[in-house]
C-alpha cells in the first residue's frame, strides 16, 4: 500500500462539484486532497465536454434581452416540470427544499459567482424545456457559456491552481476510491486502488465529500433502473456520460448506511448517434435534433399523431421513442434543413464557441455549419445521404441490414409535410410547423431554425437520414441530502462525516429535478451543491 492520505477533508470525484467544493474549502484554510479516477489532463469531469449551459434567473442577459424573470416564475415551472410527489415523504421533501434553494440562489450564487471568477455568457440565453403536456420554462433561461463547459471547467481549475491556500490542496489523479472508512459510526476517509498498478490506498479527514458524478456511465446499470414510464430498455443504449461514472460510490455510500432515492430518473435523450471516433464501448454522440425534421419509426412512418419537435419536451422524447415497437428512430431532412439546424451537443464539435471565435461563429451562424455537415455525413455511421427519396430508404436499410424502412411510408410522410407547407401559413394545420412558428418568434431560435422548409424541395437536396438510439446522459437521482449536502440515513439522520454534491447527489437532495430538467441546472447543480458541501465539509473540522 502507498503512503496514507491525510487530509482536513477529501473530496472524491474531480468534476465541477468537487472543484467548487474543493475552492470552498481553501478558501475556509482546510487541507484538501482532490481524489479523482481520471488522469490530470481530463480534470473537470464531464464538464469540458459539455456545451455549458446554465439556468440562471433574473440575469443581466435576460434583462437587455427584454425578458422578465423572477425566482417566484421559475421556481412555479420547476415545480410544474418536475411533478413531484404529494412532498409527504422524504423521498420529495429534500428534492423540492433543494429545487427551491437552486432557484432562490443561482443568480447570485452561482451566476454572479461564475462572473467574478471571469465566466462570460452569449448576449442571448436560448429557450429549452418550454413544456408540451406540462408548463415548462415560459421564459428563456439557458445561459450558454462563451466557451463552453471546457472554458468553464478551465477557469475553475486556473482558480484552484492560482489559490492563495494552493499549498494545502493535494491532486491524487488515477487513484479509484471502492469505499469509505468508518470509525465509531463516523466516516473518517476512505479506500481504494490506484489505476496503472492496482496498488491499495487510503485517506483519512475529518470530512469526505462525494462528487463522482452519477451511474449513467454503467449502461447495465442504466437498465436495471429504467424508468417504468419508458417500458423496457432499448437493445442498443449509447453512452454519452462519463465512462466513470459507474456507481461505484452509490454503492460505497449505501454500505455506509446512506440512502439513494430515484435512481430511476434519469436525463437521456432520444437522439444519439454512434461518435465517429468513440473513446469507450458504445460512445454516442447527442444530437440537437432539427426542428424541421421529420422524425420517423423504424418502418419510415412519421411518429405521432403528436409529432415529435425538440426544444419542449426531451423525456416526451425519449418515451416516445420508447414505446415504439423497435425504440430507435429516424430523422428525414435535406442538406439545406442541415446546414441551419443540424448541431451536436457539447464543446467537442462546436470549436468556434469552445476556442471563442466570434466570427467563425457568426459565419457558421450565418452561412450554415457546412463542416459539420460534411463531417458527420463522412464518418458518422448513422448518417445516410442520397439524391432521391427511393435510394435514400435503399441506403436506410442496408445501413439497418435489413428492409424495414418502406419506401411508401417516408414518401407518404414527406409528401404530406410539405404539401401542407404548400398551402401556404395561414392553412398551416400541422403540429410541428405550429410549433416552427412559436420557436421563429423568439430571436435566439429564429437564426437557427428554417422558415417552414419542404423535405422533398430539389433545391435544397441531397437528402439525409440519420439514424437515432437512446443515449444515456445523466441521473437525475441519487444520494440523499440535506439543505447543508450532508448524507442522510434510512431515518433521515445525517451520517457524521459524509457529504454529496452534484451529479451523485442527483444534483442535490437525491434527486432536485423531479421527473425532467429544465435544462441548465445540472452545471449550475454542480455548483452550488459543490460550494455547499465544501463549507460543510468546513465546519466539520
Amino acid at each position: 500500500m502507498e503512503r496514507d492520505i491525510e487530509a482536513d477533508a477529501i473530496v472524491v470525484g474531480g468534476g465541477i462539484a468537487g472543484i467548487c467544493a474543493a475552492l470552498e474549502l481553501l478558501d475556509a484554510g482546510r487541507t484538501v486532497a482532490l481524489i479523482e479516477r481520471d488522469t490530470a489532463e481530463n480534470f473537470g469531469g464531464l464538464a469540458r465536454e459539455s456545451f455549458g449551459g446554465m439556468f440562471l434567473v433574473d440575469t443581466p442577459e435576460q434583462r437587455r434581452a427584454g425578458i422578465r424573470d423572477s425566482a417566484a416564475l421559475a421556481l412555479a415551472d420547476w415545480r410544474s416540470f418536475a411533478e413531484f410527489g404529494d412532498g409527504s415523504g422524504a423521498d420529495e421533501r429534500w428534492p423540492r427544499a433543494w429545487a427551491e434553494a437552486y432557484v432562490e440562489r443561482c443568480t447570485a450564487d452561482v451566476g454572479g459567482w461564475l462572473r467574478a471568477a471571469g465566466v462570460r455568457y452569449f448576449a442571448v440565453p436560448n429557450w429549452v424545456e418550454r413544456g408540451l403536456y406540462v408548463p415548462g420554462n415560459s421564459v428563456p433561461r439557458f445561459h450558454m457559456v462563451w466557451g463552453t463547459g471546457q472554458v468553464l471547467s478551465d477557469t475553475l481549475v486556473a482558480r484552484l491552481e492560482r489559490h492563495p491556500r494552493r499549498e494545502r490542496l493535494a491532486l491524487h489523479f488515477g487513484h479509484r476510491v471502492e469505499r469509505l472508512l468508518t470509525h465509531d459510526g463516523a466516516v473518517c476517509g476512505v479506500a481504494g486502488r490506484r489505476e496503472d498498478d492496482g496498488r491499495p490506498f487510503a485517506a483519512h479527514a475529518g470530512g469526505v465529500i462525494v462528487a463522482a458524478g452519477g451511474i449513467n456511465g454503467d449502461i447495465e446499470r442504466v437498465r436495471r433502473h429504467w424508468h417504468a414510464d419508458w417500458r423496457q430498455p432499448p437493445e442498443v443504449i449509447l453512452n454519452g456520460s462519463h465512462r466513470y461514472a459507474d456507481g461505484t460510490l452509490h454503492d460505497a455510500v449505501a454500505a455506509a448506511g446512506g440512502r439513494l432515492t430515484h435512481l430511476d430518473r434519469m436525463w437521456n435523450y432520444a437522439a444519439g448517434v454512434h461518435h465517429p471516433q468513440p473513446r469507450k464501448p458504445l460512445h454516442g454522440l447527442s444530437l440537437v435534433p432539427p426542428r424541421s425534421a421529420l422524425w420517423l419509426d423504424w418502418r419510415g412512418r412519421r411518429i405521432g399523431p403528436m409529432p415529435l419537435v425538440s426544444g419542449f419536451d426531451t423525456r416526451d422524447l425519449v418515451a416516445r421513442v420508447c414505446a415504439q415497437e423497435r425504440p430507435y428512430s429516424w430523422q428525414l431532412i435535406n442538406r439545406r434543413i442541415a446546414l441551419k439546424e443540424l448541431a451536436v451537443s457539447g464543446a467537442e464539435f462546436n470549436p468556434s464557441i469552445r476556442e471563442r471565435r466570434l466570427f467563425a461563429f457568426l459565419r457558421d451562424v450565418l452561412l450554415g455549419n457546412r463542416w459539420l455537415v460534411e463531417r458527420m455525413t463522412r464518418e458518422c455511421e448513422d448518417f445516410v445521404v442520397a439524391d432521391t427519396l427511393p435510394q435514400l430508404v435503399e441506403r436506410m436499410n442496408a445501413l439497418n441490414g435489413d428492409a424495414a424502412v418502406r419506401l411508401d411510408e417516408v414518401r407518404n410522410a414527406a409528401e404530406s409535410y410539405d404539401a401542407t407547407i404548400a398551402r401556404g401559413e395561414a392553412l398551416h394545420n400541422d403540429e410541428q410547423l405550429r410549433r416552427i412558428a412559436a420557436l421563429r418568434r423568439w430571436k435566439g431560435d429564429r437564426v437557427r431554425t428554417c422558415k417552414y422548409q419542404p423535405i422533398l424541395d430539389p433545391r435544397a437536396g441531397p437528402l439525409i437520414a440519420v439514424r437515432e438510439f437512446i443515449i444515456s446522459r445523466k441521473s437525475l437521482g441519487g444520494i440523499q441530502t440535506d439543505l447543508d449536502s450532508r448524507v442522510l440515513d434510512a431515518a433521515g439522520r445525517p451520517i457524521s462525516g459524509l457529504l454529496a454534491a452534484g451529479e451523485a447527489a442527483g444534483f442535490g437532495g437525491g434527486g432536485m429535478h423531479g421527473l425532467r430538467a429544465l435544462e441548465g441546472t445540472f452545471l449550475g447543480g454542480c455548483v452550488l451543491s459543490g460550494r455547499i458541501a465544501g463549507r460543510s465539509a468546513a465546519r466539520l473540522t
